[in-house]
């Protein structure tokens, strides 16, 4: 898949802070474009936050982010506009009675409806098609999803994928719309050691195409630009009260950021 040049990230002393404290400060990139970035960190540390905050999902509280020259959170829109989420629970959840033809059709016609210049708008119905198509069939090679090897093909429904074949479908859904930036929660969750292997490789093969990729782990590869959401993240000091509070608070924080996120 032939993707668009990626956005450079950097941050400086980032965060967010909620009304129980703060889910996530102190945090530090600086990537190039067409990076592979993972966020790694325990869970309930404010790993998704970041990434939604990352991606312009999310109004930091704290700190700078320059993200392919949007400054946040003033130019937040804009880089919705070209970044893209995957498997992110709250925010991009598979329907699992739907097939996977269904999943890729529904999003080709939001990709079409939304997505194009007025020019795209414009064109034929049957260039419209083609041009679906094209963009579906590039980010399911680009996602390594081959249909023809589902169960059932492209009529397999959502609840009868393995766990990595609904992620891979996931990231093939955000990257129909060619975003420079990608964002992937829990990349690594309850996979096997093979498993992420596979993983980190197709998304390391994106990154390589141009897209930037932010990728939410437990454990980054060797190979990434990586930023730890853990307690050994830099932070300024604040009052006692402002600490990053307990998991709950944490799990609690990240609750109210992804109904946020849904709604944007």
């Amino acid at each position: 898949m032939d993707g668009p040049h990626g956005l450079a990230v950097e941050a400086r002393d980032f965060g967010l802070r909620g009304p129980r404290g703060w889910v996530f400060r102190g945090v530090r990139v600086e990537a190039e474009p067409g990076a592979l970035i993972a966020v790694e960190g325990p869970s309930g540390s404010g790993r998704t936050c970041l990434l939604l905050a990352l991606t312009g999902r999310m109004r930091p509280t704290g700190g700078t982010a320059v993200v392919g020259g949007l400054r946040l959170p003033r130019q937040m829109p804009a880089l919705r506009r070209t970044s893209a989420l995957a498997h992110v629970p709250g925010v991009t959840d598979l329907e699992p009675s739907l097939t996977v033809a269904e999943h890729l059709r529904e999003r080709a016609l939001l990709q079409r409806r939304f997505g194009d210049s007025v020019r795209g708008l414009l064109l034929p119905r049957a260039e419209r098609a083609a041009k679906a198509r094209l963009l579906t069939d590039a980010a399911l090679e680009a996602a390594g999803l081959d249909l023809e090897t589902l169960p059932k093909g492209p009529r397999t429904a959502v609840r009868d994928l393995e766990r990595t074949e609904a992620l891979r479908l996931s990231i093939a859904l955000a990257l129909i719309g060619r975003p420079r930036l990608l964002g992937v929660d829990d990349a690594d969750l309850k996979l096997s050691a093979a498993e992420r292997g596979e993983i980190w490789s197709l998304l390391a093969s994106v990154a390589a195409s141009g897209t930037t990729v932010v990728a939410v782990c437990s454990e980054a590869p060797a190979d990434a630009v990586t930023v730890s959401t853990g307690p050994d993240t830099e932070a300024d000091d604040d009052t006692e009260s402002d600490g990053p509070g307990t998991d709950d608070d944490a799990t609690k924080e990240d609750a109210d950021a992804l109904a946020e996120a849904g709604r944007a």
